[in-house]
């Protein structure tokens, strides 16, 4: 599921966060999915227990996951809200450019140097 490059300059807690961030936005953890404890995703990563809580901790802030006490942390709606939430704003944006007489190519030239 996850791999920690010990060699990598990125914190190993952002390795795990940008991972399962991944992981959720591509559905290969799907909405409703259960984590891993901590304990046992850091046992399983030969990290510490803080470095893999930290990593859970973000993801909860950000709306990806969310922790129902003992019952474990899963993967939130949120995921698909924020796809929602993109596609309104691509959908805006198509409006904007074509009453501005912009063409497709162009369009996406922007949007590429936008997401630079």
């Amino acid at each position: 599921m996850i791999s920690i490059d010990a060699d990598s300059p990125v914190p190993p807690f952002e390795q795990v966060r940008t991972t399962l961030a991944q992981q959720m936005a591509d559905r290969t953890l799907p909405v409703g999915t259960r984590l891993p404890t901590v304990r046992a995703l850091a046992a399983e990563l030969g990290i510490a227990v803080n470095t893999v809580a930290r990593a859970y901790r973000e993801l909860e802030a950000a709306g990806l996951v969310e922790t129902r006490g003992r019952a474990g942390t899963f993967v939130s709606a949120a995921g698909d809200q924020r796809l929602s939430l993109a596609q309104t704003a691509a959908s805006t944006y198509a409006e904007t450019v074509r009453a501005l007489g912009i063409g497709r190519t162009e369009a996406l030239e922007i949007v590429a140097a936008a997401l630079r």
